[in-house]
């Protein structure tokens, strides 16, 4: 299955949706089941692995909101180190990730590829990369299934980190302030 096929072969919601960067966008995809059989996630982590050889990577390491089901067969195939991010919600509502402190000597010093499966507005992806920096790891590669829309592109320009897509589809994502459907008045859909 190809990246361009998971978007056929998933669920997709469009809508009104604020995504966990804050952003608000017009499309959702529905990733609950991409890896629940472990023959299809084989698959998956090969097309990951397969752009991401020839890179010096040491760690692939990925957000535990859904990236790191790839991520740890990716590193297996890769046959690096794993390492995960965890999502934390602070009390005023602020998302970070971190890396758990029994990891971080792991991470220290490592050539590392961060993999997502799906990348939007990129935060999980982005705060993952902060989490392994502040933890002294160098990544090198930012490598996702499916790429949406061009964020994680200029975050990766500017952090000097390259940015491997399987496959891309373009996809609206505005600030709240910019949001044309805000502006009309569509209410907010839920998100699981």
């Amino acid at each position: 299955m190809s990246g361009i096929d998971l978007v056929d072969a998933l669920p997709a919601r469009t809508g009104h949706f604020r995504f966990e960067s804050g952003h608000h966008g017009d499309f959702w995809l529905v990733l609950d089941a991409l890896f629940t059989d472990p023959d299809r996630t084989e698959q998956l982590a090969a097309e990951v692995t397969g752009r991401l050889g020839g890179r010096g990577i040491e760690l692939v390491c990925g957000p535990m909101t859904g990236g790191a089901l790839l991520a740890q067969v990716v590193a297996r195939q890769l046959g690096v180190a794993f390492a995960y991010t965890e999502r934390v919600v602070a009390g005023d509502l602020t998302v970070r990730y971190i890396l758990p402190v029994a990891q971080q000597p792991l991470v220290r010093g490592e050539r590392v590829a961060i993999v997502d499966d799906v990348i939007n507005a990129g935060s999980a992806t982005t705060k993952s990369f902060d989490a392994l920096v502040s933890a002294g790891a160098r990544p090198v590669a930012i490598a996702a299934l499916l790429v949406l829309g061009s964020a994680i592109d200029r975050f990766g320009e500017h952090a000097g980190i390259e940015v491997i897509a399987c496959s891309r589809r373009e996809s609206a994502l505005w600030s709240p302030e910019d949001c044309p459907l805000c502006a009309q008045g569509v209410p907010l859909d839920n998100l699981p």
